[in-house]
């Protein structure tokens, strides 16, 4: 009789990578190529959602023609009529992901794919059920930015660190790997649909006992396109802080 072969962790393991976009024309081929240059390299199973938000700027366009370059198994389009908020395009990639695990991060080429296979590694060593990339520990670093948001963001993580006692050095990151299981318990917790969202994640996280590894990382500030932080986005921001800080 025939030995049958034991399926590995690298064979049945798939990452579904949940890339939300609004007016990324000039960024999204860019960031789908070092994707798949990055996953093809690694031997690692995955796919891309591209959730777009209704852009004018022709994205979806864009969208469609790297669909037809890589493949419907590769590059799946789940778009949306208009904006409506981070939380919930990762909601609404989340119902489209066969992976068991899931990657968010921005189009915007501010994070970079090379890091993803640390992630993978990172989270195999220790079996976690979250792996977020940090600027602000060991290597990681911020750069592009102005004075002025660099002050933003440390200043925002600061507050943050001393509020909510996160345990992890970077709260406000957006780079992230999660076990689809943990990803859709959190969601069902959270409240927040903005910005906020990524920081919430983490603080529901530590409120329901699940582990979370850091890999440092670079981020760069974007080469195309404005970026989406703005006053509004403060705003919001501080007054998700403080329903955090009252509610957990």
């Amino acid at each position: 009789m025939a030995s049958q072969k034991m399926k590995t962790p690298k064979d049945s393991d798939k990452y579904s990578v949940l890339l939300p976009t609004y007016n990324e024309r000039e960024n999204l081929p860019l960031i789908v190529w070092l994707l798949v240059k990055y996953f093809s390299e690694s031997g690692n199973k995955y796919e891309i959602i591209i959730i777009d938000d209704g852009s004018p700027d022709g994205t979806q366009d864009i969208a469609e023609h790297l669909q037809k370059i890589y493949g419907s198994d590769i590059i799946l389009l789940r778009p949306r009529k208009k904006k409506l908020g981070l939380g919930t395009a990762y909601i609404h990639g989340m119902q489209h992901a066969s992976g068991n695990f899931i990657i968010i991060m921005d189009a915007d080429l501010s994070h970079h794919p090379k890091f993803i296979p640390q992630f993978i590694r990172k989270q195999k060593e220790s079996g976690y059920d979250i792996v977020s990339g940090t600027r602000y520990s060991g290597i990681g670093g911020v750069y592009g930015w102005d004075l002025r948001r660099k002050l933003i963001s440390r200043g925002a993580n600061f507050i943050t660190q001393v509020l909510l006692r996160p345990g992890t050095s970077d709260l406000t990151g957006s780079f992230r790997l999660y076990k689809k299981e943990v990803l859709q318990k959190l969601i069902e917790k959270c409240v927040s649909k903005g910005y906020v969202f990524q920081m919430e994640m983490i603080v529901r996280a530590k409120q329901l006992g699940y582990s979370v590894g850091e890999v440092p990382i670079s981020f760069v500030d974007r080469v195309y396109g404005e970026s989406k932080l703005g006053g509004n986005e403060i705003v919001s921001f501080l007054k998700g802080l403080m329903t955090l800080f009252a509610t957990t």
